[in-house]
């Protein structure tokens, strides 16, 4: 007797993203950070940096109220344009999706500032060392959170926004000790 089985199709490999795929779908657009995901370095470091820049160009146009408003729009919109994303590109949390460090670095912006440029910089390398060494409670988070769906693009912001917490809490306990 002989075996009819056919063999899985083989799943398709997972997609690198390019401009074109950025500019393909809108949610590709915001998810990777309008480009600065595209780094093929460090993107969420690159992520992070345009976050950082998007905020001081907006504050010159925007009350502390709407750029609060802002962020809580940002998100829906993230979880929306990370699920899509991720799911397009076949990976359960694509390093080039950056919309996460945007987010996560835009409540850190909005809760810290105003701050001078050193106190800044330190918020940068605290916010992008819990996000990138994954310890403790970031650490939970990315991990309770991986899959496919509105739980994968919850779990891609997820950790990021455990990551701002703790790099509030940082610098809370920095300004009270300084």
């Amino acid at each position: 007797m002989t075996d009819t089985t056919a063999p899985a199709p083989a799943s398709p490999p997972p997609l690198r993203p390019t401009v074109h795929f950025m500019l393909s779908h809108p949610a590709h657009l915001v998810a990777l950070g309008f480009g600065s995901g595209l780094a093929r370095f460090a993107p969420g470091t690159w992520g992070t940096a345009w976050a950082w820049l998007a905020w001081l160009v907006l504050q010159l146009w925007l009350t502390p109220a709407q750029l609060a408003s802002l962020v809580l729009l940002s998100l829906p919109l993230g979880w929306w344009a990370c699920t899509v994303t991720a799911t397009h590109m076949r990976v359960a949390d694509p390093s080039s999706v950056v919309w996460d460090e945007v987010v996560g670095f835009w409540i850190v912006l909005l809760l810290w500032l105003p701050a001078r440029w050193p106190e800044q910089l330190a918020a940068f390398v605290l916010f992008r060392l819990f996000d990138a060494v994954k310890r403790g409670p970031v650490g939970w988070a990315d991990r309770s959170f991986k899959g496919a769906g509105w739980r994968g693009g919850f779990g891609i912001l997820f950790d990021d926004l455990v990551a701002a917490f703790c790099t509030l809490l940082v610098l809370a306990l920095w300004r009270t000790w300084a």
